[in-house]
């Protein structure tokens, strides 16, 4: 068995109990059975993994292979996510309708959050090949549509250093290094999206003050349970009880 395979061996519900799972993490995304259902590893315990599988795991069976990734669950930010349509994984539920020509989402598909194809106008913004930059900077910005016009790229938090190489003003792919940046010998690639776990809070310098009320327009919740423009609110309640009709 290789080293980056598992094999499952026990399955219930979307629960899968796989083992041969040594030197994989906590919260690591897996690929199992032949369908390559998207799993994540909730649990580690010797040589075995407790993996929740966020898909039907109808025909799974003890014996199937498991493919470790070696990366957390993590979502891509970057222009597009505005436009797009996603389930609780960031999968396009739009592109995998238009590849798939069904309403619903085939087992283990395997489509890129954002789309590769896709080229957007990027201009470069207060930076120069020689410039310092770190994590947070930002290097330029791109026109996502009418609504948000200004999509900020910049600096994954991770990178800092020198700017060796800044691309001019044109219409570029998601995954084109717009600017690198080197430190230390190494070259870092600054493209126009980042992965991010989802598990991991983003770095921020300062956390604003809310100042400015969220106006409905809905007196009992105006009144009675005002909620700050920016902040965050919860709405309990049973099944048919009208929360979705709330958010929306």
């Amino acid at each position: 068995m290789s080293a980056a395979t598992g094999t499952v061996m026990k399955v219930s519900g979307p629960l899968v109990v796989a083992e041969n799972m040594s030197g994989t993490k906590m919260y690591e995304v897996v690929r199992v059975g032949k369908d390559r259902l998207v799993g994540e590893i909730i649990r580690l315990e010797g040589d075995t993994a407790s993996i929740q599988v966020y898909e039907d795991t109808s025909g799974l069976t003890v014996g199937d292979p498991l493919a470790k990734t070696g990366l957390p669950l993590s979502l891509e930010l970057g222009p597009g996510i505005l436009d797009g349509i996603y389930d609780g994984i960031q999968r396009p539920l739009e592109r995998i309708q238009q590849l798939s020509q069904s309403v619903f989402v085939p087992r283990g598909v395997d489509v890129p959050n954002l789309d590769r194809g896709r080229r957007w106008d990027f201009t470069p913004k207060n930076v120069k090949v020689g410039d310092l930059v770190t994590g947070g900077d930002i290097v330029g910005v791109v026109r996502e549509n009418g609504l948000f016009r200004n999509h900020y790229v910049m600096v994954h938090p991770g990178i800092s250093g020198r700017v060796t190489k800044v691309l001019p003003a044109g219409n570029y792919t998601i995954e084109t290094a717009v600017v690198e940046v080197e430190e230390a010998g190494k070259v870092s690639r600054v493209e126009l999206f980042q992965r991010w776990p989802v598990r991991e809070a983003r770095p921020v310098v300062e956390k604003l003050q809310g100042n400015t009320a969220l106006l409905t327009c809905e007196r009992v919740i105006d009144a009675l349970f005002p909620v700050t423009q920016g902040g965050t609110a919860a709405v309990p309640g049973a099944f048919g009880c009208g929360k979705t009709v709330i958010s929306q």
